[in-house]
């Protein structure tokens, strides 16, 4: 039995798990909500919020885990990407414990960390993907189709070429005057609205690759030339403008997933990242997957944002291969 420390300071949300093994023990997150005033996250005022909030939050969860600081046999935390101020308070936190409770110290790609949330167990008998599987990882700074074939072996075979799928969500937000985060804004407003009624350009990329800095231009035209027509465009319009949004970059997604899932011959998809809370997102998955004859996983809501328990179960999976650093570890953003 071991238990792992997972510390995720890669934006800005602080969070802190305890995995007993693969399975959930506790998982805290204390979010930042001084960005809402600037419309995006402000990366200094991240990384000032990561270290008021890190002892405070690690603290508490150990104690809803039942734990001390002694009980636990490695401490993971997210070595990047991100933004370098805010990993690196969670970077020498976790060195700082690692060295005075001689244990462990395991370094945790953040991406690979949402790739592998769907082995977090919540009860015994939690299903869990096969190998290998395909996963779509969408976020905010990132879109791809990750070939999984095991914990330590993960290819990436389509990646967005220009802008991620969240994105563009939030920069249609924005354009929309929407607030941020836009992204679950637009999800509930499409979801009044008719998907059907804007069309919007589609990139036509070969391969599995993505692009959605084209859709973002189509979608700023289609608005700034209909508020020169009538300046109340976006008001009257905002439901089915959210729904044609919401189902063009769906439906982009999950045009290059079928065609690798197709060619691959691979009937297990997982899907990761902040944009797997997206209501159409999740329901394309199942849906698709019953239509083809796939296994899915969609994840739990609270694991489809930034999360410590991600990072822990990554963590678990390198201490039963003795995968670990030195203190001499650094972060990297990209």
């Amino acid at each position: 039995m071991a238990y792992i420390l997972g510390i995720e300071s890669s934006c800005d949300d602080t969070s802190a798990a305890i995995l007993e093994n693969e399975h959930i023990r506790a998982n805290l997150i204390a979010n930042q909500k001084v960005h809402e005033a600037y419309g995006g996250v402000v990366p200094e005022l991240a990384s000032r919020a990561h270290q008021q909030c890190i002892v405070p939050v690690i603290d508490s969860a150990l104690k809803q885990a039942g734990l001390t600081a002694q009980d636990l046999d490695a401490i993971a935390f997210t070595r990047g990407p991100g933004l370098l101020g805010s990993l690196l308070v969670g970077t020498s936190f976790a060195k700082s414990m690692s060295l005075a409770l001689n244990i462990p110290l395991i370094e945790v790609n953040h991406l690979e960390g949402h790739i592998l949330s769907h082995f977090i167990k919540e009860t015994e008998d939690s299903p869990v993907p096969e190998f290998p599987h395909l996963c779509l990882l969408v976020s905010g700074g990132h879109t791809q189709i990750v070939l999984v074939k095991s914990p330590f072996d993960m290819q990436i075979i389509g990646r967005t070429i220009d802008d991620a799928a969240g994105e563009a969500f939030d920069k249609s937000a924005k354009i929309m005057d929407l607030g941020y985060p836009g992204g679950p804004v637009i999800d509930r407003l499409a979801k009044e609205g008719n998907p059907n009624a804007f069309v919007f350009a589609e990139p036509r990329i070969s391969g599995y690759d993505y692009s959605f800095s084209g859709l973002k231009t189509s979608i700023l035209y289609l608005i700034r030339d209909q508020l020169k027509v009538d300046p109340d465009f976006i008001e009257k319009n905002k439901n089915d403008l959210c729904a044609s949004i919401q189902y063009t970059i769906v439906k982009i997604l999950m045009k290059k997933l079928c065609l690798a899932a197709k060619d691959l011959n691979i009937k297990t998809i997982t899907i990761g990242g902040g944009v797997s809370a997206n209501s159409a997102m999740r329901s394309a998955i199942v849906e698709t997957g019953q239509q083809l004859g796939w296994t899915t996983f969609v994840p739990p809501f609270q694991y489809t944002t930034d999360n410590a328990a991600m990072i822990a179960i990554a963590g678990y999976f390198k201490y039963l291969n003795h995968n670990f650093c030195g203190l001499d570890v650094v972060p990297f953003a990209r």
